[in-house]
């Protein structure tokens, strides 16, 4: 009997975030296989589904290095589908624990299209997660679209000319991993007078979860990585 894959979406931060189909299945697989940026560094979405359920956990980690260099990516991608195909193919059911969505930004849709194409003998199931954009909008208890307006949500790391297109183009705009491009991110909204307009959040779901609408205090200081900011042209209601 082989075993099956899922792509398991963990939340935001906060282990009570996990969906109840999430948890079950944490609790019942053999492995779980924790995608790392470095070898050395520890894993977000391990550390919240260790605190989410009472359960020793095996796992397996992936090294997914952050890079735009297409071919070290390929290799790494390729890699980790063929160890974890391996571990299927020996009976295991094993979860593939991503942070937010693994439908969305995430390391998993690129092992998932290997799993489907390269090993179509092996199941592989995707479970959702909460997303972290919706989890700050929690956070900071303001609407993320509202009747007919638009929302484009994009990653915030590829250079400014995408962010201004977005702003110029949608009513509401979030910026994920805002951290690297912040300090010209507040200029261009300046520039666009949207300061007001737009918030910046921190760790949500964490302890030390941070948000303010004060973001030229904030320039000139490293920002955690996982951190976004929404932008509302219509202006937020009570922040």
């Amino acid at each position: 009997m082989k075993g099956k894959i899922y792509g398991l979406g963990v939340g935001p931060g906060d282990p009570e975030l996990l969906t109840l189909r999430a948890y079950r299945i944490l609790t019942e697989v053999d492995l779980v296989c924790v995608p790392k940026s470095k070898a050395e560094k520890e894993s977000l979405a391990l550390s919240i589904a260790a605190k989410a359920v009472n359960k020793e956990l095996e796992t397996m980690e992936l090294v997914f290095p952050m890079t735009h260099d297409k071919q070290i990516l390929k290799e790494h991608w390729d890699l980790a589908t063929e160890k974890i195909a391996e571990k299927a193919r020996e009976g295991k059911n094993i979860a593939f624990i991503t942070i937010g969505d693994p439908m969305f930004y995430s390391t998993y849709a690129y092992v998932l299209e290997r799993v489907k194409r390269q090993y179509p003998d092996v199941e592989i199931e995707t479970i959702p997660g909460i997303t972290a954009f919706t989890a700050c909008a929690s956070v900071i208890n303001e609407p993320l679209t509202e009747g007919d307006e638009t929302l484009a949500v994009i990653p915030a790391a590829y250079g400014i000319g995408p962010i201004r297109e977005a702003l110029e183009k949608n009513d509401n705009v979030v910026l994920m991993k805002v951290n690297s491009l912040f300090d010209e991110v507040v200029e261009l909204i300046k520039e666009l007078d949207l300061l007001g307009k737009a918030v910046y959040i921190s760790r949500a779901g964490y302890p030390d979860q941070f948000y303010t609408t004060d973001l030229e205090s904030l320039v000139g200081i490293d920002k955690n990585y996982m951190s976004l900011m929404i932008i509302r042209k219509a202006g937020w209601k009570s922040l």
